[in-house]
C-alpha cells in the first residue's frame, strides 16, 4: 500500500508483529480499514510493518482477538520530534530567548544612512534628526510616522527642498533634495579677448568692449581681436571683454593607420576563483589550478562584509579568468586612409570644443609602407580663436 497523505505530519510507527496467525492480524487490519505499508514478512511468525500513529491505539483489541504479540521498532514524524523537542527544556528555553532578542534586535534602529545632499553637511542633518528622535539604537515604536518625521526636518532645515525619510527594517533613510541656489557671478578683471591661433576671422560678436577686427580680416596668434580698453588716450576706461570670435584655422596632421585592425573579444570560456580575504591577505578557497587560456582578461570583484556603515577588514573575492581571442580584419588602402582621417577628425572636434566645424581636409602626402598607410593630411577648420588677456594697470597710475 503506498503511504498515507501527510504521514510525516500525522506520525508513523514502525511495529515488529510476532505470532500464530500474523496473516489473519494482517487481514483484520484490512477489514477496520486500518492502512498498513510496507509490511514484511521475516518469517511464518514474525512480519515488519509501518502504520499511522492514531491507529497504534486502535491495534491491542485486535491483537488480543489474534493472539498476537507486537513490539515499536522505530518512531517517526512530528508528533514524535515535538515530544522529544519539550523533554529539552533548557534548549526550549535558548531558542524562545533566540526569537525574543531577534524580535528586540530587529525592532531597534541600527543605521541611518543621508543621501542627495551636496552642500548641507550629513551631520547636520543627523543632528536635526537626532532632536527629532530618530538616532541609531532607537525603537521603532517610539518613532513618529515617516511623513511627521519628512516635514519635521523641512521645518528645521530651510536648505532643502524636499526630504524624505524611508525606513527598511533597520536602516532609516533620509534622501534629501537641496534647494537650488543662484550661483554668483563671478568676478573679472579688465582683459582683452585676443586671437590663440593664426587665423582668418569668420564671425565676431562682441557683448562688451571694442571691437579690432572684421569679417575676411587675418590675423596672428596675439593679435587684440576685442579691445578691452573703451575711449581715447585722454579718456579711457577699462573694461571686461566679452564675446565670441570664430576664425578659419589650419591643422597638420600627420596620421599612420594599419592595414589590419586588430580586436580582442569574448570566447565565453570562463575560469573562476574565489578568495577568502583577511585584511591585505586572500586565501585561494575554489579554482586551483593553471590558467588553460593562452590570452585571457581578468576582472576582480571584492565584496567585504559590512556592520552599519563601516568595512569589516573580511569578505570574498572572486577573480574570474575569461579566455579572448584576438580577431583580425584586413582594410583596403582606401579603408585605411578613410580610418586614419575619421580619427584625427574625432581628435580636432574633441580638442578645439563645441562650435568647431571641419571646413575641409587636404591629403599633402601619402605613402604605403610595413603594412601602414603614412599620410600628411591639411584640416581647415573654423573654431573660437578668442581667448583671454587681462590688462595690468601702470604703477604709476
Amino acid at each position: 500500500m503506498k503511504h498515507p497523505a501527510l504521514a510525516k505530519l500525522r506520525g508513523t510507527v514502525t511495529l515488529a508483529v510476532e505470532g500464530e496467525s500474523v496473516e489473519a492480524f494482517i487481514n483484520v487490519l484490512t477489514d477496520h480499514q486500518i492502512p498498513v505499508w510496507n509490511v514484511r514478512p521475516m518469517d511464518a511468525r514474525h512480519a515488519e510493518m509501518n502504520l499511522l500513529l492514531p491507529h497504534f491505539f486502535l491495534l491491542r483489541p485486535l491483537l488480543r482477538r489474534t493472539g498476537c504479540k507486537m513490539h515499536i521498532l522505530k518512531r517517526q514524524g512530528l508528533p514524535f520530534t515535538v515530544v522529544r523537542i519539550a523533554k529539552r527544556k533548557f534548549f526550549l528555553a535558548g531558542l524562545a530567548l533566540f526569537w525574543i532578542g531577534l524580535l528586540l534586535m530587529s525592532s531597534l534602529i541600527w543605521d541611518i544612512e543621508v543621501k542627495g545632499n551636496d552642500k548641507l553637511p550629513t551631520e547636520t542633518i543627523l543632528k536635526v534628526a537626532r532632536q527629532e528622535g530618530l538616532y541609531p539604537f532607537q525603537w521603532n515604536f517610539r518613532l513618529s510616522s515617516q511623513d511627521k518625521l519628512a516635514r519635521a526636518l523641512m521645518q528645521k532645515l530651510p536648505e532643502a527642498s524636499w526630504i524624505g525619510v524611508e525606513r527598511q527594517g533597520t536602516l532609516v533613510t533620509i534622501q534629501v533634495v537641496e534647494a537650488s541656489q543662484p550661483t554668483p557671478p563671478p568676478l573679472y578683471n579688465p582683459r582683452h579677448l585676443i586671437s590663440k591661433a593664426d587665423a582668418v576671422v569668420t564671425e565676431i560678436f562682441a557683448e562688451q568692449g571694442r571691437p579690432v577686427v572684421h569679417r575676411n580680416t587675418r590675423v596672428k596668434k596675439g593679435a587684440i581681436l576685442i579691445s578691452g580698453t573703451l575711449g581715447d588716450e585722454e579718456n579711457q576706461q577699462q573694461v571686461v571683454a566679452k564675446g565670441e570670435v570664430k576664425g578659419l584655422v589650419w591643422h597638420e596632421y600627420e596620421i599612420s593607420s594599419p592595414m589590419v585592425r586588430r580586436s580582442s573579444t569574448y570566447t565565453g570560456n570562463s575560469h573562476d576563483r574565489l578568495y577568502l580575504v583577511l585584511g591585505n591577505r586572500a586565501i585561494q578557497l575554489w579554482g586551483y589550478g593553471k590558467i588553460p587560456y593562452s590570452t585571457h582578461k581578468t576582472t576582480v570583484e571584492h565584496d567585504p562584509l559590512t556592520w552599519r556603515s563601516y568595512k569589516l577588514p573580511l569578505g570574498w573575492m572572486n577573480e574570474s579568468v575569461r579566455e579572448t581571442k584576438v580577431q583580425e580584419q584586413k582594410l583596403t588602402e582606401t579603408e585605411a586612409k578613410m580610418s586614419g582621417i575619421e580619427g584625427a577628425r574625432a581628435d580636432i572636434l574633441a580638442k578645439y570644443g563645441k562650435g568647431t566645424k571641419i571646413m575641409s581636409q587636404k591629403i599633402l602626402h601619402e605613402k604605403r609602407e610595413n603594412g601602414k598607410v603614412y599620410m600628411k593630411v591639411l584640416f581647415e577648420v573654423e573654431q573660437d580663436i578668442a581667448e583671454e588677456l587681462p590688462l595690468v594697470h601702470n604703477q604709476g597710475e
